[in-house]
């Protein structure tokens, strides 16, 4: 019998907007994993782990120690990432580890150095690595030929009043709640690294967390390129554009569009079928904890976010370029 017949149970840390989600489609779509229990503080865990038929854990070191649970998976606010993913990695169970993984580089290296250690599986939800768009990006990126520019945006409502714009709980605002999306997708499709950025933020609804970030970003081979981040207008967009010697590519994932350009004609690009990004990393998490797939998001892409996410808050307080 293969490995793949395993079936892993799975305890949820912090089931609440996103954990939930986790939860949801471990239950109903995807083999192999069990949800046999989710932690969250208040009453609503509770209600969630009956509709759901797992058990509720109101004290997260409870879940992680359960003898029930063969993996977990963390969707808290960042500032708790450390301390929890560290009792984690104590407790020797492999865990799926929701973005931004920390909001310091310190504690983005410690976890990945601490899961290293106990040569435990560490992957990272940076799921729009998912996205059908953004993969149909990479998979094209040849066709302009060498990359000369680019620009990147994610645009998203305003945050409601709530931990997101308090500083104990979210560490920071769109520069790591968001935008480290946009700088883990580009890596991701350019197979580059972000090695400086100069970067300005601004408060525009929110009252202590940055709720706009526009910032120049260089790669590796020195293409320039621009990125803006924000929660500050009623509608959404996560658009990319690539500028080649042969042509540009345009997509934006949210609205599952990608065009060719070429001189003026703009040829659309059929990306299949928009998935939810969450089911097919946990399948490929799954695999992974069997031993039949690489890991499908490792700990080292997620500590290269955090360090660019880092870089734009350090370069808006300067006001000089930064070093990644």
């Amino acid at each position: 019998m293969g490995s793949l017949s395993r079936t892993l149970r799975v305890g949820v840390i912090g089931a609440g907007k996103h954990g939930s989600r986790y939860a949801r489609h471990i239950v109903n779509d995807v083999e192999g994993l069990e949800l046999t229990a989710l932690s969250r503080r208040s009453l609503t865990g509770q209600e969630l782990a009956d509709e759901l038929g797992c058990q509720w854990y109101p004290v997260w070191q409870d879940l992680i120690v359960s003898p029930k649970v063969d993996c977990l998976i963390m969707a808290l606010p960042p500032t708790l990432n450390r301390q929890v993913a560290l009792a984690c990695a104590e407790a020797g169970k492999p865990l799926l580890l929701e973005k931004p993984m920390a909001v310091t580089v310190e504690d983005a290296t410690v976890i990945v150095q601490s899961f290293a250690e106990k040569k435990l599986g560490l992957t990272i939800g940076q799921t729009l690595r998912y996205n059908r768009v953004i993969n149909a990006l990479k998979a094209q990126l040849n066709v302009i030929g060498q990359l000369r520019s680019l620009s990147a945006n994610q645009r998203l409502e305003p945050a409601p009043p709530g931990w997101l714009d308090q500083a104990e709980h979210a560490g920071a605002g769109v520069s790591f709640h968001s935008a480290v999306h946009i700088f883990d997708a580009l890596q991701y499709i350019t197979g580059q690294k972000i090695i400086r950025v100069m970067a300005r933020t601004r408060c525009v609804l929110s009252q202590s967390m940055e709720d706009h970030l526009v910032a120049l970003v260089e790669l590796e081979d020195g293409t320039l390129g621009v990125v803006d981040s924000s929660k500050i207008g009623p509608a959404r967009s996560g658009r990319f554009e690539f500028i080649g010697e042969k042509g540009q590519l345009h997509g934006d994932q949210v609205h599952h569009q990608m065009d060719l350009i070429q001189g003026s004609q703009a040829q659309p690009f059929d990306c299949g079928e928009p998935v939810s990004t969450i089911i097919p990393l946990l399948q490929d998490w799954y695999r992974f904890l069997c031993g039949e797939g690489e890991n499908p998001i490792a700990p080292e892409a997620g500590e290269a976010a955090v360090r660019v996410c880092a870089a734009c808050l350090q370069s808006s307080v300067t006001g000089q370029w930064q070093q990644v």
